[in-house]
């Protein structure tokens, strides 16, 4: 028996079918590692809260609500930043505390006066305070 192109064509499209139907079997069947269990926390901010005024220079509490953690949080490590408007700033307020203790004392920065500031608390994720006041008193 003579093989001619076309029959070759089609002995290697048959065999190429076989192979790909086959793997995908083999990928299906491939045990996967069971997805751990990662629980966030994202603890409301309680002060400061909307209407509050700090003044620049003074050290300030922050608090936040820690009352209702998951058994795994995924990082416990804090960090609170300072944000303006709907941006972020380069100024970290505080950072490598455990986010379960529900507060820290930071000092307010010298950064010009507006009442569109609020903090961003990291952990597991990111939130923000309310709205509220830096008085820097002085006219910039």
């Amino acid at each position: 028996m003579k093989l001619t192109t076309s029959t070759n064509l089609n002995l290697y499209t048959f065999f190429f079918t076989i192979f790909t139907l086959l793997s995908l079997f083999v990928v299906q069947a491939a045990p996967t590692a069971d997805v751990e269990k990662r629980d966030v926390f994202v603890p409301p901010i309680l002060s400061p809260k909307q209407g509050d005024v700090w003044k620049s220079g003074q050290t300030r509490e922050v608090t936040w609500d820690v009352s209702n953690p998951p058994a795994q949080i995924t990082n416990g490590i804090g960090r609170i930043m300072l944000r303006k408007g709907n941006l972020s700033t380069p100024l970290i307020l505080a950072a490598n505390f455990d986010i379960l203790k529900g507060k820290i004392k930071v000092k307010v920065p010298l950064v010009i006066d507006g009442d569109d500031y609020s903090l961003v608390l990291f952990g597991d994720s990111g939130n923000f305070s309310p709205p509220f006041t830096i008085d820097s008193g002085y006219p910039f």
